[in-house]
């Protein structure tokens, strides 16, 4: 079962390539197919096997043989490994079908916020009804949680937007208020406290390296990702590990 999850997650992950860096241009995740975005040939069902086409073509397309970008391929690959463990986390439960469709939003807003520096609205809007679906079936807690966690995560980066003058984008404002209704109030602001932490450390080695300049903006997308996946799956141990030792403190 986990193979299966991770192949699925393989697949989901091609296609979540093709939503991240479409939508933002406006383009149809339908029309044309995949291609190769030099020559523009239309790819063969040979080379769209989620990252065994890569390793196999060794990174190159078959016709012009311009460089693939790793994107691709580490994207299915990520996606793969984590539908793998949601079901290795939750089993066949109910509050999988949840995780599955956390990871989906999340892969797909990291590739496009990589790529475009853009967390699009229309992926937020289709997301929105399946939460709050989910949620209303599969229940967080109290009724209110998810609808407190909304206003939460919306209110929380509106005021640091508002104070910082525009140093927190609309796409992230957007964004955690989705996220509150999967994780509720108190998770979702822990997700937050997760992602600037991650995207500190992240941004202070990247420096360090060269890698970032200072003053430049940089994608917020994959920290948030990451922050929301902590905090989604072991939040309620460590902040319950962290209020003991708080209290041990005291």
């Amino acid at each position: 079962m986990l193979l299966y999850f991770f192949i699925l997650g393989l697949i989901f992950g091609s296609f979540f390539n093709v939503v991240g860096l479409r939508i933002p241009n406006g383009q149809s995740i339908v029309f044309p197919g995949s291609h190769c975005p030099n020559c523009q040939k239309t790819l063969s069902s040979v080379e769209l096997i989620p990252v065994f086409s890569y390793l196999l073509q060794k990174g190159k397309c078959r016709n012009c043989h311009t460089k693939i970008s790793p994107i691709y391929p580490s994207f299915e690959l990520l996606t793969g490994m984590l539908f793998a463990f949601s079901y290795f986390y939750f089993g066949f439960t109910f509050e999988l079908l949840v995780g599955l469709t956390l990871i989906s939003l999340l892969m797909i807003i990291v590739v496009s916020d990589f790529k475009h520096m853009i967390i699009p609205d229309k992926v937020l809007l289709f997301f929105v009804p399946l939460f709050i679906v989910e949620r209303t079936f599969i229940p967080l807690g109290p009724w209110w949680n998810p609808l407190l966690g909304a206003i939460a995560g919306f209110g929380l980066l509106l005021l640091i937007a508002i104070i910082s003058k525009g140093g927190m984008g609309g796409g992230d404002i957007k964004l955690f208020a989705v996220l509150g209704i999967v994780l509720g109030w108190k998770l979702v602001l822990f997700a937050f406290f997760m992602s600037t932490l991650f995207g500190t450390v992240f941004g202070l080695i990247g420096m360090l390296l060269k890698k970032v300049e200072r003053g430049k903006p940089m994608p917020f997308g994959p920290y948030i990702a990451l922050g929301t996946l902590v905090a989604y799956f072991y939040g309620e141990n460590l902040i319950g590990w962290y209020s003991m030792n708080f209290l041990t403190l005291l």
